[in-house]
């Protein structure tokens, strides 16, 4: 999730300090910031409160395809 890895230091935080504020483990930030864990609801909520975000902005946005000109 690279949009949580650009939110959290946006803010100056490293994953130390977004852990200890989340209450979430830094080993689990680490993976869900790499790629390696699928985050639970109930973590990607504790995480977007403490970075004062919605959890939708934590997901990378996608471009909608563009339609072609006729």
């Amino acid at each position: 999730m690279e949009a949580l890895k650009q939110l959290r230091r946006r803010r100056g935080l490293s994953q130390k300090d977004l852990a200890e504020a989340s209450g979430v483990g830094q080993d689990t930030i680490s993976g869900i910031e790499s790629g390696r864990h699928e985050p639970r609801p109930s973590t990607l909520r504790k995480l977007a409160d403490t970075l004062g975000v919605e959890v939708a902005d934590l997901f990378e946005k996608r471009e909608s395809p563009k339609a072609l000109a006729p």
